[in-house]
């Protein structure tokens, strides 16, 4: 299991980078608190962190299921996929939107598996009666 918490303490650790990094965004576009909208490029790097919130709030669960009642260290790996595909999403949706999908994918495909994996893990332990 410590590879599952290292993998979801770096996942948290690249929010934070990209909650950071919308807030440079805003002094270089000027785009002033409250606003979440203003700029093209600005709006780009908020759509990142919020599709980041979006897709970690069934990461982190969906890995514990899974490493839980699946496999601790493909839940890792898994995790870390997400991680790198989270990265080559907010590359990619910060210079050309159209092209997000690549990193879009390599996101969201990890977390699918890690939830199907994790809730077929624990229905088959009710199964089994375990």
């Amino acid at each position: 299991m410590h590879l599952v918490y290292i993998v979801m303490g770096l996942a948290l650790v690249q929010y934070m980078y990209f909650a950071i990094a919308v807030g440079g965004a805003r002094g270089r576009f000027g785009v002033t608190a409250p606003a979440t909208s203003g700029h093209a490029v600005f709006d780009r790097y908020f759509r990142v962190q919020m599709n980041t919130l979006e897709l970690i709030v069934v990461l982190i669960p969906a890995l514990l299921l899974f490493a839980n009642y699946v496999d601790a260290r493909i839940a890792a790996g898994l995790g870390a996929v997400y991680i790198i595909g989270r990265f080559m999403y907010f590359r990619s949706y910060i210079a050309d939107p159209s092209k997000r999908g690549p990193g879009f994918g390599l996101s969201l495909l990890p977390i699918a598996v890690l939830l199907i994996g994790g809730i077929i893990g624990a229905a088959l332990q009710v199964i089994h009666g375990t």
